[in-house]
């Protein structure tokens, strides 16, 4: 085996501003591992909130990758790949680009999708995907809330955690207004206190608001805890739920926790995940990144493990390199190919 690796840019549509910062572009380095003539691709992208460039990126994606040779065959080094997950020190959003190669090429040599490897049966992995909104106007937000449902989204996702808590709800109920039909969620990335999501989150139960992602600020998640304990809706984990051990500090404590591949680890973390989780009460969303459809397609293919799918990072782009896994109509598919099911597009076809 040999792997290589690849740096593009990834440009958004329109910056999308969240709470703490607004982003218009990342980079992305996609890692390509090679055997017998068959290729296994996967994708880690910038981060400045968990300090990753694409210098550092494509070092540790180097590091990790480089003694796959040793293994003999993709088989053996995915096996102890995932095997030693637990002893690793690579940032986890290294260890899921190289599983997710890994996964691919696995699967197109024997010839199924990556589900099937993950013991899926039945159908192929589909689940209706919220489609993001970031802070902005009331009035844009409304326009764009009536524009996706047309488009067939049934799920949006409003960034929220403006300075004055006023305009969250102002914005909510333009979209709500816009969109009456929609299911809704809310995340403000952290921004609120204890005494603002008190006040805030009756408001919005009352606006039909089906749940909210991580209110309070990461580092305290016995507060988070508490607050879930008494919202009138459902509150997520996202930043306060990073790895196997946070899952089941909080398992049965809040209403569900926001797994993202290059958070935890990657699809062998997510499905730990989602183990330790089981019957507390504590259900499963899939989030991602900004990335392109490389990035998010391992996380299409567990998407029927989930009760809320976040799996929009792409569609966000102004120009998706990949293709594969569909989601501009409101829904993520899983592909029957072998692998992830997802191939680059030719330059034409990409800027069409």
């Amino acid at each position: 085996m040999k792997a290589s690796q690849r740096t593009v840019r990834l440009e958004l549509t329109e910056p999308l501003r969240i709470s703490r910062s607004t982003m218009a572009a990342r980079e992305a380095v996609w890692l390509t591992i090679e055997h017998e003539g068959q290729r296994g691709h996967g994708e880690a992208v910038t981060s400045v909130y968990y300090g990753l460039d694409t210098e550092t990126l494509g070092r540790l994606l180097y590091a990790e990758s480089e003694g796959l040779a040793r293994f003999g065959d993709p088989e053996t080094a995915l096996e102890t790949f995932r095997s030693r997950r637990g002893e690793a020190t690579a940032p986890p959003a290294v260890a899921a680009a190289v599983e997710s190669a890994l996964l691919d090429l696995v699967g197109k040599r024997a010839g199924v999708p990556v589900h099937r490897l993950l013991g899926a049966h039945g159908a192929e992995p589909s689940a209706a995907t919220a489609r993001t909104i970031g802070i902005t106007a009331p009035e844009r937000a409304g326009a764009q809330a009536a524009r996706l449902a047309r488009d067939g989204f049934s799920v949006l996702k409003l960034k929220a955690g403006a300075p004055d808590p006023a305009d969250d709800l102002a914005r909510v109920r333009a979209v709500r207004a816009a969109a009456p039909h929609t299911r809704l969620l809310l995340d403000p990335n952290g921004a609120w206190t204890v005494q603002e999501s008190e006040r805030l989150l009756p408001l919005l139960c009352e606006l039909g608001v089906e749940a909210v992602e991580q209110p309070l600020a990461p580092g305290d998640p016995e507060a988070l805890a508490k607050l879930a304990e008494r919202s009138p809706l459902p509150v997520i984990a996202d930043e306060d739920a990073v790895d196997v051990e946070d899952a089941r500090r909080l398992a049965g404590r809040v209403q569900g926790i926001n797994v993202k591949l290059a958070k935890c680890g990657g699809v062998s973390a997510a499905l730990r995940i989602a183990e330790v989780i089981a019957g507390t009460g504590t259900e499963l969303m899939l989030g991602c990144l900004t990335a392109s459809t490389l990035g998010i397609a391992p996380a299409v293919h567990l998407a029927d493990r989930a009760r809320w799918i976040d799996l929009d990072g792409h569609l966000l782009l102004a120009h998706d390199p990949w293709t594969g896994i569909g989601g501009g109509d409101g829904t993520v598919r899983a592909s029957r190919s072998p692998g992830l099911g997802v191939r680059e597009r030719g330059d034409a076809e990409a800027l069409a």
